[in-house]
This record gives structure tokens, C-alpha cells and sequence, in this order.
């Protein structure tokens, strides 16, 4: 049930990644049986203020506009690299240590350019800065076969989006957390977090008190315990064409990566229509996100705004980054992170599993949810 709470931070304006965590959640609690998702139709990369669409298979890279011929060979070679590597065989190296070779070094080996760099670690491990280039760079590569993975499951991007859109995401959960007795107040103002010896015993609504022992909330209700980190804008589009440039998709996902546009943080826009049921035929929503740097937010969303004109609409919102400055145990009070510029819920999922580990003490162990799961059914293993 505890899980199930967690699980509600889950709605924010994005596409989650077959095959990652959210995925894993999604199949492992059954709550897909409230949802019904649609392929996003692709997922694309800008380079010098065009988009081109995210070579992940070796056919892509050798076709793709990204690169020249002799770089395309070369990431061919990586690609190969990548799909082959298996941490638990050493054959698979190719004289990298993956614990502890960085990713800098490993692109050195492929003699990869700043361009391919700049697409692989932003658009394919779907890393937000370059922080990770001097890291080990196994996680890196596992990042990379995740795309790779998902991508040759659904064939033409790796993203799906729910039918209905992300509201679709709490409701599904909701009606799963009633099965396992969860009670919901709904239009209940909070008015007070009751706390007895520095510990939360419940909330305090129209007079009411309804106990607890835990409290998992966003930033919001307890700002005394929590921090602000920075800012992000988001901007809403209403379009009446398909994104340039994307063989018409009705659907899609566009990362711009920092050195593209002489910025340290990535630049999202996600592109969704009628075909996921969220607008009206012939209509599409685009939004653009990326995290705060200097005092003119709408000015360094530009390069996104530029690639959706001509835009019949938009809606301008900038938000505060909160994150909270402890742990909870001694208050048993546990808060979310806030919400930040990514379009996947990679950062989200991390956001759960760290809550998670706060309430219960111990790590989320998707295969050990599996075993409770028949346990609790008693199904048998697959």
C-alpha cells in the first residue's frame, strides 16, 4: 500500500521509456490494467538548428544525416560495442573496465566527435549534463542498450504516452491502492500536519484529524522542510501542424543538448496529438521545458519555440525546484522531490525508489515485489 503512495508522484507532462523502472512498476503492480498506452512515433536530436531523428541501431547510424561517412562507421562500432557488452562476461570489454573507465575515455577509444557525444549521452542515456563523462562508464552503457532495447521492442521511438494523457496515471493507481483498502478524501483542504514529539501522528482537515504514521507529500505542504534548488519553464503549445521536420509524426520527442546551444542544462520538448486521445483532430500539444539559468527563462527556450512556429497558442509557466533537507526518519515525514525539466520519468522513478528506501529502510527489489505479488495470489513462478 506504502508503494502504491509512492507510486502517485507519477503524473507530471512527459513520456516514460519502455522497458525502465516506471515500466517495471506499471507491469510488476498490474496497474496497466486501468491503461491503455500508444507508441511515440519518434524521437529526434537538434544539431546546429536543425532536428534529426536518434540513430540507436547500426542500419540508423549508418544512414543517418547526423554524421559524415567515416563518423558514421565509427558509432557504428560503438553501437556494436554496446550491444554486445555484458558486464558479467569479461570477453565483452574490449579492454574497457567498466567500473571503472570513464565514459570520456571509452568515447576516445571510438573516436566519436562532440556532436555524437553530445546526442548519445543526451538523447540516448537521456543524461541531463555532462557530470557523467567522467564517471564510470557502465552505467552509461546500460543506459544505451535500455534505448536500444526499447526501441527494437516498439520499432519506431522507444517512448510510450497513455491514451488519455499522464492524468490516466494517478486514476489507475487510485482505483489499484482502493482494491488494497486505501481510502481517498477528495476536495480536503489541509490545514494542519499534527505532529506529537517530533513525529507526524496525522492531518488535520476541517476539523478532523486523520491519523497516520508515515506522511509522504509534495514540497508544498511542508516548505519548512524543504529547499528550493532552482527553477524550470515549461511552455504549453497549441499547434495546428505536426512538428517540421518529423515526417509528419503525430507524436514526438525532442532533446536539444546543452552544448548545442551554449547552455549547461538540456532543453525537452515533447509533441503529443489527437492520436493519444489529448487533443482535437488535426490539433497538437507541444511542451518545452528546460531548467532555469539567468534572469530571461523565455528567452532560453527560444531554440525550442523556434522549431514549433508557427504556434497558435501558448501558455508560459515557471516553476520553483524544491527538494527536501532530510530524510524524514525522525519526523517519518517523507517529501517529494519537485518536478524537473526531464520529459521522461527517469528522475521521477529515482524520486520513488529514494522515498521508498526512506520509509521502509531497505531498497525496492522489483523481483521481490514479484514474489510478494504470487504470494499474495498465489500464482505460481514464470
Amino acid at each position: 500500500y506504502d508503494f502504491y503512495l509512492c507510486v502517485f508522484k507519477c503524473v507530471s507532462v512527459g513520456m516514460h521509456l519502455v522497458g525502465d523502472h516506471l515500466v517495471k512498476m506499471l507491469l510488476y503492480t498490474e496497474v496497466t490494467r486501468y491503461l491503455d498506452f500508444k507508441v511515440v512515433e519518434g524521437s529526434f536530436v537538434y544539431k546546429g538548428g536543425k532536428i534529426y531523428k536518434v540513430p540507436s541501431t547500426e542500419s540508423e547510424a549508418l544512414a543517418s544525416n547526423l554524421m559524415g561517412m567515416f563518423e558514421k562507421r565509427r558509432f557504428r562500432k560503438f553501437l556494436v560495442f554496446v550491444a554486445n557488452f555484458d558486464e558479467n562476461d569479461s570477453k565483452t570489454f574490449e579492454g574497457v573496465d567498466p567500473k571503472v573507465t570513464t565514459m570520456r575515455d571509452v568515447y576516445k577509444k571510438f573516436d566519436l566527435g562532440q556532436d555524437v557525444i553530445d546526442f548519445t549521452g543526451h538523447a540516448l542515456a537521456l543524461y541531463r549534463t555532462d557530470d557523467y563523462l567522467d564517471q564510470p562508464c557502465l552505467e552509461t552503457i546500460s543506459r544505451i542498450k535500455l534505448y536500444s532495447e526499447s526501441l527494437a521492442r516498439y520499432g519506431k521511438s522507444p517512448y510510450l504516452y497513455p491514451l488519455y494523457g499522464l492524468g490516466e496515471l494517478p486514476q489507475g493507481f487510485a482505483r489499484l491502492s482502493a482494491i488494497y483498502g486505501g481510502t481517498y478524501m477528495l476536495n480536503k483542504p489541509v490545514e494542519e500536519i499534527v505532529m506529537e514529539n517530533g513525529r507526524v501522528v496525522g492531518v488535520k482537515s476541517e476539523g478532523e484529524v486523520a491519523r497516520c504514521k508515515q506522511l509522504i507529500c509534495d514540497p508544498s505542504y511542508i516548505p519548512e522542510r524543504v529547499r528550493k534548488t532552482g527553477q524550470v519553464i515549461r511552455v504549453i503549445c497549441i499547434l495546428s501542424h505536426p512538428i517540421k521536420n518529423t515526417n509528419d509524426a503525430n507524436s514526438c520527442q525532442i532533446i536539444i543538448p546543452q552544448n548545442q546551444v551554449n547552455r549547461k542544462s538540456d532543453i525537452y520538448v515533447c509533441m503529443i496529438s489527437y492520436a493519444h486521445n489529448v487533443a482535437a483532430q488535426g490539433k497538437y500539444i507541444a511542451i518545452a521545458s528546460t531548467t532555469v539559468e539567468t534572469s530571461d527563462p523565455e528567452a532560453e527556450i527560444e531554440p525550442a519555440l523556434e522549431l514549433l512556429e508557427p504556434i497558435d497558442q501558448k501558455f508560459v509557466a515557471i516553476s520553483d525546484l524544491y527538494e527536501p533537507t532530510d530524510d524524514g526518519t525522525e519526523s517519518q515525514i517523507f517529501a517529494s522531490r519537485a518536478y524537473d525539466a526531464t520529459t521522461h520519468f527517469e528522475t521521477t522513478c529515482n524520486d520513488i525508489k529514494d522515498i521508498y528506501k526512506r520509509m521502509t529502510g531497505s531498497d525496492f527489489d522489483f523481483e521481490n515485489m514479484k514474489r510478494k505479488q504470487n504470494d499474495v495470489f498465489g500464482e505460481d513462478e514464470q
